[in-house]
C-alpha cells in the first residue's frame, strides 16, 4: 500500500502575528516547517511528501526544506479547505492508495502516532489522531458568564495527520468545494458518508497557533533532544626537549616538545576531560593511565574518539567545543583553523562549532616563564534523559 503524507502550510497565522507565515519561524535552530516535514519524510511507511504552500513564501519555503526529499510545492488556495483540495488534485497522478493530511504547523508528528493511523487505514476508509477530553466543559453565555456544563462524554479533540483512502478523500473533498463550514478533512469526510475512526493522539503533537504554543513546543523540543550538559577540561604539560609540539593534532614547530602522557597534546588533553567531564565519567587518567606502556608516545586524538564513542553509546551528540590554548609561544594563530579542523573532524561536527584560541599569562606563573603550555577546554552535550 502506497502512502503519501500531505502538508498544508499556505496559511499566513493571523492569530501569531509577526513578521512572517508562523510556519516559517524558528522552532529551535529550524523552521517550523521543517520539523514536520523532516518527521514525514523519514518515516519509512511514507512514501513522498508533498507540501501546499502560498506563493508569496516560496523562498521561505526552499529554506525550510533544502535537504529534504519532498515533491515540488502546490499553490494553495484561499481556504484551508481548498488548500486541501488542491494537493489531492496533485497527487492524482501519483494515485497512491492511502493519504496522510497533516498541518504544517504541527511539528511533532511522531513515528508511533504514524503509525497507528496507518495502521488503522487496513480496516477504515478514514483515521484521525485525537485526544479525548478531560477537562470540564463549560458553555458560556452572551455576557461571559457560565451558561451550562457541557457532558464531556465521547468528546475528544482532533489533531493531524488525518488519514484516508486516496480515491474516497478526492471525491469527498469535490463534493464539498462549496462548504465553508468544514474545519478538517475528517468534517469533509463524515459529510460525504465516509467511515472515519479515532486513534489515540499525542499531548506533544501540539498544533502551533499562539507565540505561548511557540515556547511550549521549544520545551517540547528540549526534551526531545535531551539534557543539555557542560563539561569543562584543564590540563598542563611542561617542555623538554625537542622541535615541536602537538596541539589539537597539529604539529607545530617550536624550539621545544611537550613532555607527558602520550604525545602530550595538551588541548587534546583538555578536551577529553571536557567530554569525560559532562557525561561524569571520569577523566582521562581513569580510560587511559598513564602508567600504561600502551600509551607511551601514543597520539591523543585516541583519547577524544574514545570519550566521543562514550557520548554515542549514550545516545547523545556534541553540539559545540570551546579550547583556549595557555602559552607565550609557539604562536598558535596561524595554525588556529587547521586546528579547528582537526578537532572538528575527530568530534563529527562542523568547523563552525569548534572554536579554538590562544592567551598569554602576560609573563607570568610557569607559561609565562616558558616552561610549558596549559590549556582548557569547554563542551557542551545533548545526552538522552
Amino acid at each position: 500500500m502506497t502512502t503519501v503524507a500531505l502538508i498544508v502550510a499556505a496559511g499566513r497565522g493571523a492569530r501569531f502575528g509577526g513578521g512572517i507565515p508562523k510556519q516559517y519561524v524558528p522552532l529551535g535552530a529550524q523552521p517550523l516547517l521543517r520539523h514536520s516535514v523532516a518527521r514525514l519524510t523519514n518515516h519509512p511507511a511514507i512514501g513522498a511528501v508533498s507540501v501546499v504552500i502560498d506563493p508569496e513564501d516560496a523562498a521561505l519555503y526552499r529554506d525550510a526544506v533544502d535537504g529534504l526529499a519532498v515533491m515540488a510545492p502546490i499553490e494553495g488556495g484561499a481556504s484551508r479547505q481548498e488548500s486541501v483540495r488542491r494537493g489531492l488534485e496533485s497527487l492524482s497522478r501519483e494515485r497512491p492508495d492511502t493519504v496522510l493530511i497533516h498541518d504544517g504547523a504541527r511539528p511533532f508528528p511522531d513515528n508511533a502516532l504514524v503509525g497507528r493511523i496507518i495502521a488503522a487505514l487496513a480496516d477504515h476508509v478514514g483515521a484521525i489522531a485525537a485526544l479525548p477530553i478531560v477537562d470540564t466543559l463549560k458553555r458560556a453565555s452572551e455576557n461571559g458568564l457560565v451558561g451550562a456544563t457541557v457532558n464531556r462524554t465521547g468528546l475528544w479533540r482532533a489533531q493531524t495527520p488525518q488519514g484516508f483512502h486516496f480515491e474516497a478523500i478526492l471525491a469527498a473533498h469535490r463534493a464539498a468545494i462549496t462548504s465553508d463550514d468544514l474545519t478538517d478533512d475528517a468534517a469533509v469526510a463524515e459529510r460525504a458518508g465516509l467511515d472515519v475512526t479515532l486513534v489515540q493522539g499525542a499531548e506533544d503533537n501540539l498544533k502551533v497557533t499562539t507565540p505561548d504554543d511557540l515556547i511550549r513546543a521549544e520545551n517540547i523540543l528540549a526534551r526531545a533532544q535531551g539534557d543539555v550538559r557542560v563539561g569543562s577540561g584543564f590540563d598542563v604539560h611542561r617542555f623538554g626537549p625537542g622541535n615541536a609540539v602537538t596541539l589539537c593534532g597539529i604539529v607545530v614547530p617550536h624550539d621545544h616538545a611537550l613532555t607527558g602522557h602520550s604525545d602530550a597534546d595538551v588541548a587534546l588533553h583538555a578536551l577529553t576531560d571536557a567530554i569525560l567531564g559532562a557525561l561524569a565519567d571520569g577523566d582521562i587518567g581513569r580510560h587511559f593511565p598513564p602508567s600504561d606502556a600502551r600509551w607511551r608516545g601514543a597520539a591523543s586524538e585516541i583519547f577524544v574518539r574514545h570519550a566521543v564513542g562514550r557520548v554515542t553509546d549514550r545516545g547523545g551528540t556534541i553540539a559545540h567545543a570551546d579550547i583556549t590554548i595557555i602559552c607565550e609561544a609557539p604562536k598558535i594563530a596561524p595554525h588556529s583553523d587547521a586546528m579547528r579542523a582537526r578537532v572538528a573532524a575527530m568530534l563529527g561536527l562542523d568547523a563552525g562549532r569548534v572554536s579554538v584560541k590562544a592567551t598569554t599569562t602576560e609573563g607570568l606563573g610557569f607559561a609565562g616563564r616558558g616552561e610549558g603550555i596549559a590549556a582548557q577546554a569547554t563542551v557542551t552535550l545533548r545526552v538522552p534523559d
